[in-house]
């Protein structure tokens, strides 16, 4: 993916979509069907507020992301789906109470396909414990929309 089209990536990713925005979502790496994200904790992103511990929908979302820029960054420029991208299944294990003053969460392209592909993502905390599991099914979508964003 080139600089141009992952900075707007980026853009897109940090700034545009108020959830992300919200949980606090950075890039760290993205390419070849890989990508890194870290964000920090807050208050505002537990679940478990006796344990001060994330919301397991502050978990799955992240990985939903993940997963779904990971596939992104596994087309080549040229056949990068223009329609979009839609979660088809997301599952998630939860492993361990999500405690850390960050997190990171990866993800890699299991399967990539034309029209479905599929991904593992990992969460870990600042101790670098595993804290869930996740895999995810996406569609991606070569129609143009009338309202589309391109990457």
């Amino acid at each position: 993916m080139n600089s141009e089209r992952l900075e707007r990536l980026r853009e897109i990713i940090e700034e545009k979509i108020p959830l992300n925005r919200m949980i606090g979502l950075k890039m760290e790496s993205v390419a070849d069907g890989k990508a890194r994200f870290r964000f920090d904790f807050k208050p505002e992103l537990v679940g478990n507020f006796i344990m001060g511990i994330l919301h397991g929908g502050v978990i799955s979302a992240t990985m939903d992301v993940v997963g779904a820029v990971a596939v992104l960054s596994s087309f080549p420029e040229m056949a990068m789906p223009m329609g979009g991208i839609g979660t088809v299944d997301l599952r998630v294990d939860y492993l361990r109470p999500s405690k850390g003053e960050f997190f990171i969460c990866t993800g890699q392209v299991m399967r990539p396909g034309r029209i479905l592909s599929s991904t593992r993502m990992e969460l870990y905390n600042d101790q670098e414990k595993l804290c869930a599991i996740g895999t995810a099914i996406y569609r991606l979508s070569r129609e143009e929309k009338s309202e589309k964003i391109s990457v």
